[in-house]
């Protein structure tokens, strides 16, 4: 493979770690939505699984200088945002190399839980960074399947074992609960960003309310560190450094764009909902 400076394109490794002579900044794409289904649609998906061998490959290179993290996610299963953002920090301290994460259209929610994995965090001024709270949604079909005349048939043992069946009258008791779950992650999700950020964060005001900023402000409240670009930032730090850009790779069903016509609708659904919270 050709090298190619800053000012050329990036090149992409497979799955092998290439040698290079020369000093090396890997880039990781951390595009789309986080969850643990794989989908055959939409920007793609980021889980553990999916990203480890990006991660792998980054932190493997010789001559390594630093590693990049390109975020471009609104967010998603909390669980497979910390698992993402921990296996990074294991990796930086294993490699004792730093980690520059940096936003691009949005980094909010799990998409910013992300971010903070890094050591320091860049956005552009058009970037949206944020969102420090947690949201869970659904359908209740009570009323469509009376329309139809479908008879809910659900047997269980244990008396909250059918919390939240969506084809079941919504209990007060059960929406308590999960105000609890979300409450807990919330906490949780703050308690990493505190970690993280430290002193950096402003106590001008409260930034755990699940509010969006723009880079500018957001350097202003300490959520990032300064605004600016992938480009211009390696550029300045390790200028004779070359680019490599390590990519989580795509299931064999959302290379080919199968799966179940419902499920992939639904789907689809969800994760343009998740996007356009943003107006993205």
């Amino acid at each position: 493979m050709a090298k190619s400076g800053l000012a050329g394109r990036i090149p992409v490794v497979g799955d092998r770690i290439e040698r290079r002579d020369k000093d090396v900044v890997a880039v990781v794409k951390l595009h789309g939505i986080i969850t643990q289904h794989a989908s055959p649609v939409g920007r793609g998906v980021l889980n553990l699984s999916t990203v480890e061998s990006a991660l792998t490959r980054a932190f493997g290179h010789e001559n390594l200088k630093a590693v990049a993290l390109q975020i471009n996610s609104p967010g998603g299963a909390p669980t497979q945002s910390g698992l993402i953002a921990e296996r990074i920090r294991q990796l930086a301290d294993e490699k004792n190399v730093p980690v520059i994460a940096f936003c691009e259209d949005i980094a909010a929610s799990g998409g910013y839980w992300l971010a903070c994995a890094g050591d320091e965090i860049v956005a552009h001024r058009t970037s949206q960074v944020g969102s420090i709270g947690v949201i869970s949604g659904g359908f209740g079909f009570t009323g469509l399947i009376d329309r139809l005349g479908i008879e809910r048939r659900l047997y269980t043992a244990g008396q909250n074992k059918a919390r939240l069946d969506p084809f079941s009258p919504e209990k007060d008791e059960d929406v308590e609960w999960l105000k609890g779950v979300h409450e807990d992650l919330h906490g949780l999700f703050a308690e990493w960003v505190r970690e993280r950020r430290g002193s950096k964060l402003s106590a001008e005001r409260d930034l755990f309310t699940g509010d969006v900023w723009l880079g500018q402000r957001a350097a202003e409240l300490g959520l990032v560190d300064r605004v600016g670009n992938l480009r211009d930032v390696v550029s300045e730090r390790y200028p004779d450094a070359e680019l490599v850009v390590a990519e989580p790779k795509k299931s064999l069903a959302a290379r080919l764009g199968l799966g179940a016509p419902a499920a992939a609708v639904l789907t689809a659904l969800e994760h343009r909902a998740a996007w356009s919270r943003f107006g993205l």
